[in-house]
């Protein structure tokens, strides 16, 4: 009996860190020098800052990237990558221009108009100063490269 409220007493701290993480969710940006990318687009270059979450990280990994991203409704560029990254999806009520994010479990999006959704994404990060993003990746398919600042 002594041993069974030694081992509750040791793993109890375990238990309720995990219960406070469940429910707090992860910090958005931590070291912004260690999560900034770069997003070219063309001649333009963008700096980005990766959010502090897991699929942030498994995403930083596959860098560097050329991904050929597709135009999809006049508000975003979407580019479906060759694995699953970890998801953690909520509404964001609104997307802003600059946000990259993951719809489903491997379909990356760049936002290049702020506007309202109904849809759940997974954030990833987002442009620092997204001023001139719209022209930069125009109204058709666009070549972009992200990669490690």
């Amino acid at each position: 009996m002594r041993y069974s409220f030694a081992i509750v007493l040791l793993i109890s701290p375990l238990l309720f860190g995990a219960a406070c993480n469940a429910e707090n969710p992860e910090p958005a940006i931590i070291d912004p020098v260690k999560n900034s990318i770069t997003i070219k687009i063309g001649e333009k270059v963008f700096t980005a800052t990766l959010f502090d979450n897991s699929t942030a990280t498994a995403f930083k990994a596959m860098l560097p990237l050329t991904l050929s991203m597709t135009e999809l409704n006049g508000n975003e560029k979407h580019f479906r990558l060759a694995q699953n990254l970890p998801t953690r999806a909520s509404n964001p009520g609104t997307i802003h221009s600059g946000d990259l994010m993951l719809w489903g479990a491997n379909t990356l999006v760049l936002f290049y108009e702020t506007f309202s959704t109904s849809y759940g994404y997974t954030p990833l990060g987002k442009i620092d100063d997204p001023t001139g993003l719209a022209a930069a990746v125009g109204s058709g398919d666009v070549t972009v490269n992200i990669d490690l600042q």
